[in-house]
């Protein structure tokens, strides 16, 4: 089973949020997070990796410039799509110098925005495949690979992979096993934390500079995180 692309949508307006967080996970098949404002929505951010951020502010148009500056201040590395009620070019220009990935004018089609989400969550996932630093490897995602400093090249499994990546995505923060579970296993009863316990002892004796001590990759908060 495919994983869903988790969307944060940040709306003041409770009913219109509501509405559009209905419309996206049904039309779009995302896994929606929601939030009336930005402190909220930096919190839900803080404690799961996101895939893409929908946001619109409160009037005028330069609150959303500002709150997506404080989502890059805050480390959110993910697309910031604005929604727009302003159709100038200023408040696109001043939306994009503070961090957006786009700037969306409403009113807006369904069907465009999901086309817009999905475009930007691929050419995000695209670009942080392309080489990731992990301790003393160069992560290659798209091969399956990590290489040390010396050149040498450890293969590791889809699944393996997998984990790798959502762990750097959640920076310093720990991932709990229940959704380190959902996000690279999906829904499947049939795996449990011991399957993914397994994997993590498998990945740990490939990538661990010193046999049988977790320094890379690390228990944390009923979880795990990479170090450093």
């Amino acid at each position: 089973m495919t994983v869903s692309t988790i969307v944060l949508l940040v709306h003041h307006d409770d009913v219109l949020r509501e509405a559009l967080v209905e419309q996206c996970q049904t039309r779009g098949g995302f896994d929606m997070r929601q939030a009336p404002g930005v402190e909220a929505a930096l919190t839900l951010a803080r404690q799961t990796p996101l895939d893409l951020v929908l946001l619109k502010g409160q009037e005028p148009d330069t609150s959303c410039a500002e709150a997506c500056a404080r989502f890059r201040a805050d480390g959110i590395r993910a697309p910031i799509l604005i929604l727009s009620d302003d159709e100038s070019d200023t408040a696109r220009q001043r939306a994009l110098e503070r961090g957006a990935s786009d700037h969306i004018q409403q009113p807006f089609l369904m069907s465009d925005l999901i086309d817009r989400v999905r475009g930007h969550v691929r050419s995000f996932e695209q670009a942080e495949q392309a080489q990731i630093r992990i301790g003393p490897y160069q992560f290659y995602p798209t091969l399956k690979c990590l290489v040390d400093e010396s050149g040498l090249d450890i293969r590791l499994t889809e699944k393996e992979t997998s984990i790798l990546k959502y762990l750097h995505r959640a920076g310093d923060k720990a991932v709990g096993r229940d959704e380190l579970l959902s996000r690279v296993w999906g829904y499947n009863a049939a795996v449990t934390t011991h399957t993914l316990e397994t994997h993590i002892y498998r990945l740990r004796q490939k990538i661990e500079p010193v046999p049988g001590v977790a320094r890379l990759l690390v228990t944390a908060d009923g979880g795990y995180r990479l170090a450093g």
